[in-house]
């Protein structure tokens, strides 16, 4: 078998800079060697793209020592053109070495530059096939104001929020804080173009506003304040179907949330207790059929490409979309590949199907 050649992009200059390294670890160990080579490229946090370490026990998720990618002096020099798909390294010493031709680029990269078609735009240009959602659609994605503007364009139930931006405060900002209250308490505060709920806070007192904007904002000049739904935490992955077929949705998994405000990033992805993940969740057939119904509805909304993982919060009788996600979390452990692995798809059998499709 002639082996494809992988380009596994991660690291970034997001917040999420450690949480891609720590995906990229988990598919290096996972991915079908027999039939893929694969080219580790490490974009730092300063965007340097360097030649990484096939070695997934380095980028482990380790809570005393987040994984990074640091500069070693390497440089990856992607193709001068569309007219050939060449990848090369210039060494330390200047030295420059080709490293094969790409196949196909999988951008495991979380949040800003990277999420959000940045990345996927300068793979157009160079004519490379990629993993994941196209520009327009990680573009949407990425953006929670824009993706709950389609959504609700699309008929699809969405939770009721206020955008707001530090310049609208600062103009008139009695009007922004009437708007804000009519959500009612509580509400939750997140930056509008960030992921793994960094920069998220719950509100449960008027007070605690202004440091929820602050942390936030520090995140981003974008916004949301969104109204709390009580119900429960679902989510499902979406595939997008092979030649022209209709999404393939995974079986539900639940954030139970037991000792925390909600499911934050320490207890995504540190280990932090008070939260429960549950695959398959406990739903009955005809609510896991219209759960998947509508996340079918979502991914086809924003673009219907590559996969996504669709949160909802469910009242036990309408499902409300939270977020579409077209990079999810992509750990062994983390709840996109448990519930394709809960549907029948392995961990190893997933990387090559969104590999396959890319091609």
């Amino acid at each position: 078998m002639v082996q494809a050649v992988v380009v596994l992009l991660f690291g970034g200059r997001s917040s999420e800079h450690s949480i891609s390294s720590a995906t990229a670890g988990g598919v290096l160990r996972a991915i079908d060697r027999e039939r893929y080579r694969v080219i580790p490229v490490g974009i730092t946090r300063e965007g340097a793209y360097v030649l990484e370490d096939d070695d997934p026990d380095k980028f482990a998720l380790n809570p005393e020592r987040l994984p990074e990618v640091v500069d070693n002096g390497t440089r990856i020099v992607w193709p001068e053109s569309t007219a050939n798909r060449t990848l090369s390294v210039r060494r330390p010493d200047g030295a420059v070495e080709s490293l094969g031709e790409i196949d196909v680029v999988f951008p495991i990269l979380h949040g800003r530059f990277g999420e959000d078609g940045t990345v996927q735009g300068f793979l157009e240009l160079l004519d490379l096939p990629y993993v994941g959602a196209g520009l327009l659609m990680s573009a949407i994605g990425m953006d929670k104001h824009t993706t709950k503007s389609v959504l609700r364009a699309a008929g699809v139930p969405v939770v009721p929020w206020v955008t707001v931006t530090r310049a609208a405060l600062e103009r008139d900002d009695d009007l922004w804080r009437r708007r804000i209250r009519a959500l009612g308490l509580p509400v939750f505060v997140k930056p509008a173009r960030a992921g793994s709920s960094v920069g998220v806070s719950k509100v449960s007192e008027w007070e605690d506003l202004d440091a929820a904007l602050d942390t936030a904002f520090a995140e981003d000049s974008s916004v949301l304040v969104e109204q709390a739904v009580t119900g429960r935490e679902v989510e499902c992955g979406v595939l997008q179907g092979r030649d022209g077929a209709e999404p393939r949705v995974s079986v539900a998994g639940e954030i139970v949330v037991s000792g925390r405000d909600f499911y934050d990033f320490e207890a995504k992805y540190l280990g932090a207790p008070g939260i429960d993940l549950v695959c398959p969740a406990e739903l009955h057939d005809g609510e896991l059929r219209e759960m998947q119904r509508v996340a079918a509805q979502a991914f086809e909304a924003v673009g219907g490409q590559g996969l996504s993982r669709v949160d909802f919060f469910y009242t036990g009788s309408e499902f409300f979309v939270n977020e579409v996600n077209t990079m999810p979390g992509f750990t062994p452990i983390s709840m996109f590949p448990t519930c394709w692995i809960q549907s029948g798809l392995s961990y190893p059998d997933l990387i090559t199907e969104l590999i396959e499709l890319a091609r």
